[in-house]
């Protein structure tokens, strides 16, 4: 017993060494019962937090940039796995039914395609409203074709091609253009080109009825 008292009372280097790294309020059982309480918090929420990529999902993307007009091929796109919580709405996933597509806009290499990116009538709707149409014209002046863009807004003009002194009248406002056809490698081909617009469905039949008869030509807004 004495010499347990003489311990207590002068510690060894050895003993105070122990006090200090481990102070004595760690032995006690409501700090151990806190300790084992935070370590089964900690774990539970390291098990709810989520994945820091997320779940991935296939998606396809531009394997090189897209000219407007282009009809996809399996050499066009390529399959990337990416957060699927950071994919934009209607991302292409299924390469079978994306072959011989037809490209609406330019597309950069790496982009993901999604529907508004192909003609479809998704892409009308997305555009012009639900009851939009997808009408091509052709101009009587292609050279306007040269300064219109996709996205640009026009309005739509006819004139009776048998009467060329008959004044011009508005037949369709605030139409989207969607795809401009690209200038032609052969100077015969150059009454092919055609400029894609959407239009609410009256508007686009007129249109698509005017085109038969009348010459057409657009103003930019």
């Amino acid at each position: 017993m004495a010499s347990d008292r003489a311990a207590a009372l002068d510690p060894t280097a050895l003993t105070r060494l122990r006090r200090v790294l481990q102070p004595d309020w760690i032995h006690t059982v409501r700090t151990r019962r806190l300790a084992a309480g935070a370590l089964v918090l900690l774990a539970g929420v390291s098990a709810l937090r989520a994945d820091p990529d997320g779940e991935r999902a296939p998606v396809l993307v531009a394997a090189h940039d897209l000219s407007p007009g282009a009809r996809l091929s399996a050499t066009d796109v390529r399959v990337e796995h990416q957060p699927a919580v950071g994919l934009p709405d209607g991302a292409q996933s299924d390469l079978t039914r994306l072959e011989g597509a037809t490209v609406a806009g330019p597309v950069r290499r790496g982009e993901i395609l999604t529907d508004v990116r192909l003609l479809n009538s998704r892409l009308a709707k997305t555009t012009a409203g639900p009851d939009a149409r997808l009408v091509p014209v052709q101009l009587g002046d292609n050279a306007v074709l040269d300064v219109i863009r996709g996205g640009d807004v026009v309005d739509i003009l006819a004139a009776p091609d048998s009467d060329p002194d008959a004044r011009p009248r508005v037949i369709a406002t605030a139409a989207v253009v969607v795809l401009v056809s690209d200038r032609p490698t052969a100077a015969t081909a150059a009454d092919d080109r055609v400029v894609l617009v959407a239009l609410p469905a009256a508007a686009a039949n007129a249109v698509a009825g005017a085109a038969l008869t009348q010459a057409l030509t657009l103003t930019l807004h």
